[in-house]
């Protein structure tokens, strides 16, 4: 992104109000803490993170003496853990960011939202003026009806009446990447959350994705399609899609290419459940009961294939939704994976899916300081995510609960 482009996105970002952090300028150590670091599937006891300009400077065990100049936090025994990632959401406000992190999530991959919000989210983020989630922005679905999508820019009014031709299809690649998006979002299939939709019917065709993909490719974009019915993912796989988002109704031959072609999937197990909530229209609370044990089969022969997992919550984290990625995580274990591989999966996986690996989803030295601390030991109990106590992203305190006491 050029310097003009990157000062309009802030200045835009900068029209929200910024949520208030507990950081503080200088470095930190975490004493005390009980570590699950993401890499190993243990637990090293009495542990202290040592944190400066943001990363994770040193890690120690045992007595341990901390130099005047690090604020401590002593995290009481507590687990420290890697930051979750939720790697499908809609976050467009600073509000919605701040519940995101709150519950544990230190890095989102967007999956489209209305008007490039989370390219400014993600510059409030960088230039610090919040204290995460680190944002890997999508931008504008790439979806044969854009409706109030086509209000996100100028450009994209003549692709109001449809997005189909390679030309459209081109052309809103292109506007996307101009406008300095991370990662491309396609549709393979209809959505599962409108009565009037059925989600297995397919939207674009291979040769379609194909374009997408390889538009996106010349910048070094990925690119993760929504298909729930197995037609649309067959296609996004073939087409060289990164991931497949929801994948409901995928067949063994379609996860079988998954396996051979690397692509990830992304279930939004905890999205899907959530249709039979009493305050959807009766069509998708019947739907979703169909849908639950038709995913959770999908993703039980998908883990056995060995294709790769990651989390997403598909969560706009508006104030009436409680889906979130401990939820997603804890499916993976009912399906059929170990406590450390689904940790793994909301963690480290996830970091490699949006190839930020080589820097976040791990407690290790130089790496960011996105870290959050838990109440009991998630290798032992996976419910302990739900319940997050220390927030820490980018090295700023973000959130943090404990000490519960209170001296004189």
């Amino acid at each position: 992104m050029n310097r003009s482009k990157l000062i309009l996105v802030t200045a835009f970002a900068l029209l929200c109000a910024p949520f208030s952090v507990l950081s503080a300028d200088g470095s930190y150590a975490l004493i005390n803490a009980n570590l699950f670091d993401g890499v190993d599937d243990d637990i090293t006891e009495n542990a202290t993170v040592f944190v400066k300009d943001g990363l994770i400077e040193r890690i120690e065990s045992g007595d341990v003496n901390v130099p005047k100049n690090y604020t401590i936090v002593d995290v009481e025994g507590n687990f420290l853990m890697p930051g979750m990632i939720d790697a499908h959401t809609h976050i467009d406000t600073v509000e919605r960011a701040k519940r995101a992190l709150d519950s544990g999530i230190t890095t989102v991959r967007s999956a489209s939202v209305s008007a490039f919000q989370d390219v400014a989210l993600r510059e409030l983020v960088r230039t610090g003026k919040l204290a995460g989630p680190e944002v890997v922005a999508a931008g504008v679905y790439v979806t044969p009806e854009l409706g109030s999508g086509a209000l996100a820019d100028p450009r994209l009014a003549e692709l109001y009446d449809g997005v189909n031709s390679d030309d459209d299809l081109r052309r809103l690649v292109n506007i996307n990447a101009d406008r300095g998006v991370d990662v491309i979002k396609a549709r393979g299939t209809q959505r599962a959350g409108l009565p009037n939709t059925d989600p297995r019917q397919q939207s674009y065709t291979e040769r379609q994705l194909r374009i997408i993909v390889e538009e996106a490719a010349k910048h070094d974009i990925p690119v993760l399609v929504h298909a729930h019915g197995d037609e649309g993912a067959r296609a996004a796989v073939l087409a060289g899609a990164r991931s497949i988002e929801h994948g409901t109704y995928m067949s063994t031959e379609t996860l079988e290419l998954m396996v051979e072609h690397g692509t990830w999937f992304v279930p939004t197990h905890v999205t899907i459940v959530d249709l039979v909530e009493e305050r959807f229209h009766y069509v998708l609370r019947l739907r979703g009961r169909h849908m639950v044990p038709q995913l959770e089969k999908v993703m039980r022969e998908a883990y056995e294939l060995g294709v790769k997992f990651a989390t997403g919550a598909d969560n706009y984290y508006e104030e009436e939704s409680i889906n979130r990625i401990s939820m997603e995580i804890q499916a993976f274990e009912k399906i059929g994976m170990s406590r450390f591989e689904a940790l793994q999966a909301g963690t480290i996986n996830s970091a490699e899916l949006l190839r930020v690996d080589d820097r976040t989803g791990r407690i290790a030295v130089g790496f960011e300081a996105d870290m959050i601390v838990v109440p009991g030991n998630p290798l032992e109990d996976l419910r302990a995510l739900e319940d997050v106590l220390i927030v820490m992203s980018n090295g700023q305190l973000a959130l943090k609960r404990i000490p519960f006491g209170v001296t004189d």
